[in-house]
């Protein structure tokens, strides 16, 4: 049976004619997104709208576009005939996709090292990833500076504070880790390499690998029998 999180509907609603897709996984609201559509999250739906102001024609290139996209990911989008469309853009993977990587190799790593690099490429004071982060926030900050509507000046200053409050702990904490890491030179002792090498020492003859034996599990302890009464 499909799952039910890969299949969309694209619509204009019938009573506030607004256009909404509705429906997907997050992988989905990703696309609608990178597409032009603004999400709208409740406790029990998150659902998608086009910008406000948009003119119809724009609306239409925009829905045209999600569902062009969406399909071409392999979901299976239902729409109004307006929208439908033969064309299917290229995929490439996002900025994102390269940052959820570190995730994997530290799930993988095997020693200290191996994760305190991983690490660096998160904290590198000129070019790591939460130094970019802070270029992104600054120059949006600029930007509301230059706006000049009545909330963008307090939108600039709240962009600052998080630059230079939230992000500088969470920098600072991350290094320390991996420095941390670094000095530390051990192996993680749930995670080992095997190379597939049988060293000459290896008494069991049919061993296939390096590898130590599993600790042994002792079994647990029966539990204590209630003394009963004597007659």
């Amino acid at each position: 049976m499909p799952r039910t999180d890969r299949f969309l509907d694209i619509r204009r609603d019938p009573h506030s004619d607004e256009l909404l897709a509705r429906g997907g996984d997050s992988e989905a609201h990703s696309v609608l997104q990178r597409a032009g559509f603004v999400a709208v999250v409740r406790v029990h739906e998150t659902y998608h709208r086009a910008p406000a102001g948009l003119a119809q024609d724009d609306e239409i290139r925009l829905a045209t576009n999600a569902v062009g996209r969406l399909r071409a990911v392999g979901y299976h989008v239902d729409c109004d005939e307006d929208f439908e469309t033969d064309s299917r853009p290229a995929s490439y993977l996002p900025l994102g996709a390269s940052v959820a990587h570190l995730a994997e190799r530290i799930r993988e790593a095997t020693t200290t090292e191996e994760a305190a690099d991983t690490l660096t490429e998160l904290t590198a004071a000129h070019d790591g990833i939460l130094a970019a982060l802070d270029e992104v926030l600054t120059a949006t900050a600029a930007f509301h500076d230059e706006l000049g509507g009545p909330s963008d000046k307090y939108i600039a200053q709240r962009l600052r504070h998080i630059a230079d409050e939230y992000l500088r702990v969470i920098h600072g904490d991350l290094s320390y880790l991996r420095n941390k890491l670094a000095d530390r030179h051990a192996p993680h002792p749930g995670r080992s390499t095997c190379t597939g090498e049988v060293p000459s020492t290896e008494q069991e003859r049919s061993a296939v690998c390096a590898c130590p034996p599993p600790p042994r599990t002792l079994p647990a302890p029966p539990p204590p029998i209630a003394a009963g009464l004597r007659r």
